[in-house]
């Protein structure tokens, strides 16, 4: 018996999405053998050498995730999300602390970060929700229920770690999943209003805010105030960019980097040690690919074959792109410090193969937009 190849499928896989992702990775893998580079040690070789290695992993995932019809995963998109919540609910029980946040499982060999794999279960089931639930004058406010009932237990565990940051990630992807489904007029009308009327209990939620995350918000609005403690990470992040000039310092030669001054700089403040080397024009190219990766997936969400596609394609750009909107405004003191990594960028293994897995999803949806095989629902 012959198998039977479709060509199609390599026809429509889109290798200009692909490499504008392996690009932004490969930069993000120099950029992280910079930061923690010491002449005297090889701690900057051992880093850059896990991220690559994550990135082969990621890379593993993506070729996973566009080997079969993406269509597939509505049959199991709420054993996902019972998976993911599963090991959000470990955190708390057998979690390992760092800088007095639990937000990983520690298996020894790796520790997994739950709340990133989960962020893909909570768009795959999504997706799943809003494609069932279509209606010609749009989403009624009932409609919204489900969503509201499927996002609170992880976003709530997520900030119990606490995680703020990425807790406020997880809102803006289903906020922004919520805008393609298709409110009515009607429902419009009523959020915002309900928008307008908490405005006056925002002092009361913020006066509630825990101490550090209060501290945050003052040094946001005037780092100064503490500039050797709340407010010494915008500052010195601010003065590495600045100092990167125009065509940069040069690779290994960003001084703010090198002398230890930056904090963080393998995670959260990577663009920093990437503008001082690289500078305003590296800066503008590293924008640049970022801006051609949602162009390119928005023309995947735009010509989708299917309303489950589509919204699974653009869940997974909108966390790119609110990732990486959070970490480069806080990096440039534009938004309040919230310990977001930069997407495909910083060092990190849960996030860089998560994030991969999911381009390989929005892949998956361009590759097969051409398909009349039906899947049957269940």
């Amino acid at each position: 018996m012959r198998l039977m190849f479709d060509r199609r499928l390599v026809y429509h896989f889109d290798f200009v999405l692909m490499l504008l992702m392996l690009a932004i990775v490969s930069f993000g893998t120099v950029s992280v053998y910079s930061a923690d580079y010491d002449p005297a040690s090889s701690r900057g070789a051992i880093f850059a050498a896990r991220q690559a290695m994550w990135a082969t992993f990621g890379a593993v995932g993506a070729l996973v995730m566009v080997s079969f019809d993406y269509r597939k995963l509505e049959r199991y998109a709420y054993l996902a999300y019972a998976g993911g919540l599963a090991l959000l609910l470990a955190v708390p029980v057998i979690g390992s602390t760092t800088n007095g946040s639990k937000r990983w499982l520690d298996f020894g060999v790796f520790s997994l970060q739950p709340s990133e794999m989960m962020k893909l279960a909570l768009i795959i089931v999504l997706a799943r929700y809003f494609h069932r639930t279509m209606r010609p004058e749009g989403l009624r406010l009932r409609d919204l229920a489900v969503p509201v009932l499927l996002s609170v237990p992880p976003i709530g565990l997520i900030l119990a770690q606490p995680d703020l940051g990425t807790a406020g990630v997880f809102c803006f992807v289903v906020a922004s999943m919520v805008v393609l489904a298709g409110p009515s007029p009607k429902t419009w009308a009523i959020l915002g209003g309900a928008a307008l009327a908490v405005l006056p209990a925002l002092p009361y939620l913020v006066s509630h805010l825990k101490p550090y995350q209060l501290k945050r918000i003052e040094t946001f609005l005037n780092p100064e105030l503490d500039p050797l403690g709340a407010g010494y990470h915008v500052i010195q992040s601010k003065i590495a960019i600045g100092s990167g000039g125009f065509y940069g310092k040069g690779f290994l030669h960003g001084t703010q980097n090198q002398l230890h001054f930056l904090p963080e700089q393998h995670t959260d403040f990577i663009f920093s040690v990437f503008s001082e080397e690289w500078g305003f024009v590296g800066a503008i190219v590293l924008i640049s690919l970022y801006l051609a990766l949602m162009m390119r997936g928005l023309v995947v969400v735009g010509r989708a074959k299917e309303r489950f596609g589509a919204l699974l394609a653009f869940g997974v750009l909108s966390n790119v792109l609110w990732q990486a909107v959070i970490n480069l405004g806080m990096t440039t003191g534009m938004l309040p410090v919230v310990g977001i990594t930069l997407p495909f960028f910083s060092y990190g293994g849960s996030s860089l193969v998560t994030l991969m897995a999911g381009l390989g999803l929005v892949i998956n949806v361009n590759m097969r937009r051409f398909s009349k095989d039906r899947i049957p629902n269940f």
